[in-house]
């Protein structure tokens, strides 16, 4: 990497608890940097720990010139301000996309955010690679997270198919899901989408991920 582009970029995480989930991400994370030649750091907290703990590290991060990227793993524990923490991520640092002018950017016409979640723009771009077509098409997201729901949404959005998303709250969501071109779910509910929510020929993306147990 050095040689490519003159420096080493930095990658620094905010990890909070042990979450199984969370834990695997970040180890995947990076594996990811050091196959890329990226310098990583790991600022790990227990999930007792206090929002200024967070706070200070991620201040730190922003001030230091050999960190380019900051990640604040997700989900958080319920007694942490998840708003605030990721408000003082540097806009310019924000690789996940989650800085509410990024995610603003995302959603309004004619602007473009510095970063957009990668997730959901895995998800675009294999529809986009798979030669799916998405100009007209009725899209349905199931899951309204601002992790993978919403930008996914907005970013169907952007290439012009029509959106319904669907959430907890919905009324008859198989009436709905059944008349979908594209379904993306992020739900992260075993079993929730059944063959008879799906019409012939419906493209579906399944990013939810969920433990189950197998006899």
């Amino acid at each position: 990497m050095k040689e490519s582009i003159g420096k080493v970029p930095g990658l620094a995480v905010i990890l909070v608890g042990q979450r199984r989930d969370s834990l695997t991400y970040v180890r995947n994370k990076i594996k990811a940097c050091e196959e890329a030649g990226i310098k990583s750091v790991v600022a790990e907290f227990p999930d007792s720990c206090a929002e200024e703990d967070i706070m200070t590290s991620l201040s730190k991060f922003n001030e230091d010139p050999s960190v380019h990227g900051i990640l604040v793993q997700l989900p958080l524990p319920e007694h942490l301000d998840e708003e605030k923490i990721l408000n003082l991520v540097s806009l310019e640092k924000d690789v996940d996309g989650f800085h509410p002018i990024n995610m603003g950017n995302l959603s309004m016409r004619g602007r473009e955010p510095l970063f957009v979640p990668c997730t959901p723009k895995g998800c675009l771009e294999l529809l986009l690679r798979s030669g799916v077509e998405i100009v007209g098409k009725k899209a349905v997201v199931i899951g309204r997270s601002n992790i993978v729901g919403l930008p996914i949404a907005l970013l169907l959005q952007r290439h012009h198919a029509t959106v319904t998303i669907v959430h907890a709250c919905t009324k008859n969501p198989e009436r709905i899901t059944c008349e979908a071109d594209i379904v993306v779910t992020a739900a992260g509910v075993p079993s929730l989408i059944r063959s008879s929510w799906l019409k012939p020929g419906a493209v579906v993306i399944d990013v939810g991920t969920c433990p189950v147990e197998v006899d």
